[in-house]
């Protein structure tokens, strides 16, 4: 039973830390200029769809970080888990839902 606690705390994405500062930073470059490349400037949709906090309010975070993580097949949409951690992607998502 403890060792099943310990997997659903360590796995569960509201226990991750957040990232420094700096990293803070360059995610927030990444999502401007990478992200914002497909799905606007203003993460208003283009080729990607929309990321504005309302566009996302009918999708899971689990459904966000596996698109950010895994990608998504027949899509433009790459795999970004080589270059960012599972608690970075939390964040990220973190960041979408609340930009202020």
């Amino acid at each position: 039973m403890k060792k099943l606690l310990f997997l659903l705390f360590i796995s569960c994405p509201c226990f991750a830390a957040e990232p420094s500062p700096e990293r803070q930073t360059e995610l927030r470059n990444l999502l401007k200029n990478d992200c914002g490349a497909c799905h606007g400037l203003l993460l208003q949709g283009g080729l990607g769809s929309p990321l504005q906090p309302q566009d996302l309010t009918q999708k899971s975070d689990e459904f966000l970080i596996d698109t950010i993580a895994s990608g998504r097949k027949n899509t433009a949409m790459p795999p970004w888990k080589p270059f960012m951690t599972q608690a970075e992607i939390t964040w990220l998502v973190n960041l979408l839902r609340n930009p202020n």
